[in-house]
């Protein structure tokens, strides 16, 4: 428990000198008035005592300044008797000549530049107002990188004026030999061994270093003397720290603790700076009820040369006064923003604070609003007025922009090498234009072009003329102008792209660029070069006829080519608009693929042999039906030819679609095209689709899209595979009948087991599934399931059987036969449609036609 106390006694004394002490102790034990002296140690009374030197107090100071924070002064006259006690020998509070370590030289308690009100580091907010003025930036940074903090491996000014706090050594050398280091006591004093006080409070380096010299040299006789043998050398070691009053005009005036190397500038950054109604340009240092300086921060900021060799003394007062006046300058200027003036600036010395006109400023004249009386007025400064131009507070500057116009630009555009803009130099012709452009392009059409003239009143007019007589010389040049545009035009702006078009067993068929005496296996070359089921002797050249008759529509022109598609002498030649059409060999397939599963004995994939392969030889193939097979509920499943227009395939559809349509804007897209080829292969291998079974499909999704859109609330049913309802035992039995399809690529015979159930649906008192029971009709089912619902329509109900076939209830004279129900079977009861009460308008109505239908007939009876 002793042990615990003399240790919170030691951190609570830490904690109030603002050490580096635990958190903990530091937040927790600061009351100075339970400290007991008598409970520490000597260690940790010499662990203050050198803590207080390396702040630069002196043991008065510590242990008043102990006394002003809480400690009983019974306690402070313990710890005085216990510091007296000491060995001071030890590093502590030192005035002997013990050899130093000389560390390097400390600032203590530079965090208290702000007096505790302030963080030097804390992010100040700023207005936009404040911000527009030049100079609060510099103390109001977002990082707050720029401090101004005195540099404490200076070497010590000859004009620093000593003061309490601070630590001096003396160095003695040459024949004798001395140190001695000591710091200034409140009285003004350093205390030397052997040699007595020495006041130097008040006095500068070089006037300290005079007085030690003459008290020392006493002492020592080679000091004096004309040729002196022995040497002393005063320094500065830890700096002291001073106390500076900041008022008027700034962000935190009060009393700030600073270092005693600051200048005015670190007094104003610790103070935030001057606030938006405080001057940059007249800050006031006073000292002794004195001012002794004028600071104008804009000397720093526009030329660099901060008065830095002004230091501040203890109790110095900085004032900073409202602002004289402002000026606000915008536009065309490197910095637009409102600067405070002295008395003699003129628009010039503006000039150079906003940083000079920018580039693209008009610079001969400027335009300066002006508070005259109740009201504004605008001046016309001129160049050769800048620097006798006076400004006063509240003048607003303008900086135009020069205009966005040439004096001397002609351009031309088109077939030409170098196309552009060009000088308009004297006496410029179209001719010398198209010169220096570097010359016509090879497809320049110089039959006609065209020159755009804008006029005075920037109205354009358009001059056309004959570019090939007037570079022949046979006509007369034309003299350019300024802001002239010349066009020429390409003989492909002109004429219509002509292509060639290929389509078949091709791998990359579409619309490719035609080249004169362009052959048909350079076509197909460029296409990627022939399918494998590409018929080459069967090729025809549907050429356009441009004066054909009226029911003429292309000429057919058959051709054909090597298989390895070589040189060919007899080739036929393309012409533009050609369209290649490859066919396919008559006797060439591709394999075709079906699949078995369920209960036979071989399930997996087939291919059909033959196109009259049939459902009875794929049972077969597959080693026929196992013992556990339910034949009457076989299911063929097939492909249908329709999609649902929200499935997957139609989003394929969709996707192939905007692929095809980059390939015909750009044939070369290699990317388009591989990634056309992975989409179209991405399923099982099958025949390539033509453009007729292409435009099907593509009329088909529009017709189910029109559909769709025009009524409300439809959803498109169609499946992409549908059940067909087969007779597996019937085709087992008579292979080849009616009822023995013939096998198509993907269909996929599905062969369950023995089903023993049968579910009931939809509008039944309790739907669910019923153990099937043979020669049972189908209303002991209905029973089972609790009977029809009342909205029940009995007269639709109908059965799904497991093979995909479907029955539903028959009646005749209201009698009512109903399907039977086999094993794995759905029983499904439909609902009715919502009953419409008639009104009594409607009712009135009925009644009214009835009765004079009556009338009329008994009229005709009568």
């Amino acid at each position: 428990m002793i042990l615990k106390k003399r240790f919170w006694y030691f951190f609570a004394l830490l904690a109030f000198l603002g050490l580096a002490v635990p958190t903990l102790y530091a937040q927790q034990n600061t009351d100075l008035t339970r400290i007991q002296v008598d409970e520490m140690s000597d260690a940790e009374v010499q662990e203050l005592i050198n803590r207080a030197s390396s702040a630069g107090l002196s043991i008065e100071e510590f242990l008043e300044l102990a006394e002003l924070r809480g400690m009983p002064a019974s306690e402070v006259a313990k710890l005085k008797a216990r510091i007296g006690n000491l060995d001071l020998g030890e590093p502590g509070l030192k005035r002997s000549s013990d050899v130093s370590k000389r560390d390097p030289r400390k600032q203590a308690d530079f965090d208290l530049i702000a007096g505790g009100f302030f963080n030097p580091q804390q992010e100040l907010e700023i207005t936009d107002s404040e911000n527009e003025i030049f100079g609060t930036s510099i103390f109001y940074q977002k990082n707050r990188n720029l401090t101004f903090e005195p540099s404490l491996n200076q070497a010590t000014p000859n004009s620093y004026i000593l003061g309490p706090g601070d630590l001096i050594y003396v160095d003695i050398y040459g024949e004798s030999e001395q140190y001695y280091e000591a710091t200034v006591n409140p009285d003004g004093f350093v205390l030397l061994d052997n040699i007595g006080p020495v006041s130097v409070s008040g006095k500068s380096i070089e006037e300290a270093s005079g007085i030690i010299k003459n008290r020392v040299g006493r002492y020592y006789t080679g000091l004096s003397g004309s040729n002196p043998t022995t040497f002393l050398n005063v320094t500065l070691g830890d700096v002291r720290t001073i106390k500076v009053h900041i008022l008027g005009e700034v962000r935190l005036p009060g009393t700030f603790t600073l270092s005693a190397f600051s200048t005015v500038f670190n007094a104003l950054y610790a103070a935030g700076g001057p606030n938006a109604n405080g001057t940059m340009r007249a800050i006031k240092l006073v000292r002794n009820n004195k001012q002794i300086a004028e600071i104008d921060v804009y000397d720093l900021l526009i030329n660099g040369t901060a008065d830095l060799d002004r230091q501040l003394q203890d109790q110095d007062v900085i004032l900073v006064t409202p602002f004289i006046s402002r000026a606000k300058i915008r536009g065309e200027v490197k910095r637009p923003m409102t600067f405070e003036i002295a008395g003699e600036d003129t628009f010039e010395d503006l000039l150079n604070y906003a940083g000079g006109f920018t580039d693209e400023a008009f610079k001969d004249r400027v335009a300066i609003s002006r508070i005259t009386g109740n009201q504004r007025s605008v001046s016309d400064v001129y160049q050769n007025q800048f620097n006798l131009f006076l400004l006063k507070g509240g003048d607003e500057i303008t900086v135009q922009r020069i205009l966005n116009r040439y004096s001397n630009r002609v351009q031309i555009k088109g077939a030409v090498f170098r196309e552009g803009t060009f000088a308009l130099s004297d006496g410029l012709t179209l001719s010398q234009l198209v010169k220096n452009a570097e010359g016509l392009r090879g497809d320049a059409y110089t039959s006609q072009a065209s020159i755009l003239r804008t006029k005075e009143d920037l109205s354009t007019e358009m001059m056309q003329l004959n570019l090939k007589s007037i570079l022949d010389g046979t006509s007369e040049d034309i003299p350019l102008q300024r802001e002239d545009v010349v066009r020429i035009a390409s003989i492909y702006d002109i004429n219509n792209e002509k292509y060639v078009q290929i389509l078949g067993e091709v791998k990359r068929p579409g619309v490719y660029p035609y080249s004169k005496t362009m052959k048909v296996e350079e076509l197909i070359i460029m296409a990627g070069g022939l399918q494998e089921s590409a018929n080459t002797q069967d090729i025809e050249i549907a050429r356009r006829l441009e004066d054909a008759d009226l029911g003429t529509l292309s000429e057919i022109i058959p051709a054909q080519v090597n298989a390895d598609l070589s040189f060919n002498p007899d080739g036929k030649a393309l012409q533009p608009y050609d369209q290649v059409i490859v066919r396919k060999r008559a006797n060439f397939n591709m394999q075709k693929l079906v699949a078995v599963e369920g209960q036979v004995n071989s399930p997996g994939i087939f291919a059909i042999q033959t196109s009259e392969e049939r459902i009875s030889d794929l049972v077969t193939r597959a080693g026929g039906l196992n013992q556990f097979a339910y034949s009457k509920g076989a299911t063929l499943i097939r492909r249908t030819e329709f999609f649902n227009t929200e499935s997957e395939q139609l989003r394929r559809q969709r996707n192939l679609e905007d692929l095809r349509l980059q390939l015909l804007a750009d044939p070369n897209n290699s990317e388009a095209q591989e990634e056309l080829l992975a989409r179209l292969f991405k399923d099982l291998p099958k025949e390539k689709e033509s453009p007729v079974d292409t435009q099907l499909a593509q009329t088909k999704k529009e017709s189910l899209d029109q559909i769709a859109s025009e009524t409300p609330g439809f959803a498109v049913k169609i499946k992409e595979t549908e059940a067909v309802a087969i007779d597996l035992e019937a085709i087992i039995k008579n292979p080849g009948s009616e009822d023995d399809l013939l096998l198509e690529e993907g269909d996929i015979l599905s062969v369950p087991k023995l089903l023993q159930t049968v579910r009931m649906r939809g509008d039944v008192v309790y739907p669910t599934t019923l153990r099937h029971e043979s020669n049972r009709s189908l209303k002991h089912y209905i029973n089972g399931a609790g009977g029809f619902e009342r909205r029940a329509n009995k007269k639709q109900t109908y059965v799904v059987y497991a093979n995909g076939a479907v029955k539903r209830t028959k009646g005749f004279l209201g009698i009512r036969n109903f399907p039977p129900v086999e094993p794995g079977a759905e029983v499904i009861v439909p609902t009715k449609g919502p009953k419409v009460p008639l009104r009594l308008g409607e009712i009135v109505g009925i009644t009214t036609g009835l009765a004079t239908l009556g009338l009329v007939i008994s009229q005709i009876n009568w």
